[in-house]
């Protein structure tokens, strides 16, 4: 993998990794920091729909479907290794092994995308942030991003808006909530979590752990 790179890749907060509309060759693996795929109305309104961490591929979708139909920008600086996509193919046609970790990371995604699914079409407003910090807590601690039972949060209350089709009026309100009951702390850009069991209750989400992720 390291001998087929093209390089890696800085970019800064709030800047786009990939341009919605427009066709990259390029796929990437997320080495540091976060980043957001999302789709955008001609108006402006969007529809975030990942959140990328440490160790997620982006770039499948406009593999399989020419330009990209979303876009990704980073939310923290964003550390990538790039990749030409017929690379990738070269060496899942190779390695069906590595093949198959592509299509676990891409499985994986969609899994995330399926929840955001349903908290926006069924879960109350309580459930659909509860269920987000759960399983972004989740996913960060899995990635290595822990430190004394807190994880670094960059997602601003417009994010988390965006991402559960709420107005950032309601995310206050259901933050503030939730902070006064005790299930999180969420200050200065860390988010900890006081009682796991009792937020998943919250959330009406009890996905089990992620097994070990493939590295690429």
């Amino acid at each position: 993998m390291e001998g087929r790179k093209l390089g890696q890749l800085r970019v800064e907060p709030g800047q786009p990794i990939v341009a919605e509309g427009l066709q990259d060759d390029r796929l990437y693996t997320v080495l540091e920091g976060w980043a957001i795929r999302s789709k955008s109305l001609p108006d402006g309104r969007r529809q975030i729909l990942n959140v990328l961490l440490p160790g997620d591929l982006l770039g499948l979708q406009g593999e399989l479907m020419g330009a990209a139909q979303h876009g990704v920008e980073a939310v923290t600086r964003v550390n990538l290794c790039a990749f030409r996509r017929d690379t990738f193919l070269a060496l899942a046609q190779a390695d069906p092994s590595l093949g198959l970790d592509i299509a676990w990371l891409s499985a994986l995604s969609e899994r995330f995308s399926d929840d955001i699914l349903l908290s926006v079409g069924r879960r109350t407003a309580m459930e659909r942030v509860a269920m987000l910090l759960v399983h972004l807590h989740r996913r960060a601690a899995s990635a290595g991003l822990a430190e004394n039972g807190t994880i670094a949060f960059p997602l601003t209350q417009p994010h988390i808006a965006d991402a559960l089709g709420l107005s950032t009026v309601h995310i206050n309100r259901v933050l503030q909530a939730l902070r006064r009951q005790g299930l999180i702390r969420l200050a200065e850009g860390r988010l900890a979590i006081g009682d796991l069991r009792a937020l998943r209750r919250v959330a009406a989400y009890w996905e089990q752990p992620a097994p070990q992720r493939p590295l690429l």
